[in-house]
């Protein structure tokens, strides 16, 4: 299975509805395919504007990873040394926090989503809400 850019739009759009609904503040949300390729990217009036950036940045590296933001950054407490290494092989794209969710079908990864704006539990509640709202599965 492929991420459609049906099914991306509808993960942005939702995930944008859930920050509104929460009242959480102006957020912006990426959504890239399984290859790391932008397909959705919308910043919200009054988003700050390195939002794009840290939203692409939590989605490019749990695709490019295989593994969520969130467990990325768990998993790199402890490795600084690959932290370093991986910050230099990604030419600075990684953004190892919370709010970089992948998008699942069964056990294949399809794409990810990154949000950024809230909190980091903020942004990764968001980013889920999109995926189930597209009827998509997730990992975190």
């Amino acid at each position: 299975m492929k991420l459609t850019l049906e099914s991306a739009s509808t993960i942005a759009d939702k995930t944008l509805a859930k920050a509104r609904e929460a009242k959480f503040r102006p957020m912006c949300v990426a959504v890239l395919d399984d290859g790391g390729c932008l397909k959705v990217l919308k910043r919200e009036d009054g988003a700050s504007i390195l939002r794009p950036q840290i939203a692409i940045g939590k989605a490019w590296g749990a695709v490019g990873m295989g593994e969520s933001s969130r467990a990325l950054s768990e998993r790199l407490k402890e490795r600084p040394a690959f932290l370093g290494a991986l910050s230099t092989m990604s030419e600075g794209k990684v953004v190892p926090v919370a709010g970089g969710v992948l998008i699942m079908s069964g056990n294949e990864i399809i794409g990810s989503v990154g949000v950024s704006g809230g909190t980091s539990d903020e942004d990764e509640t968001c980013a889920i809400e999109g995926i189930k709202a597209a009827g998509l599965e997730f990992k975190v």
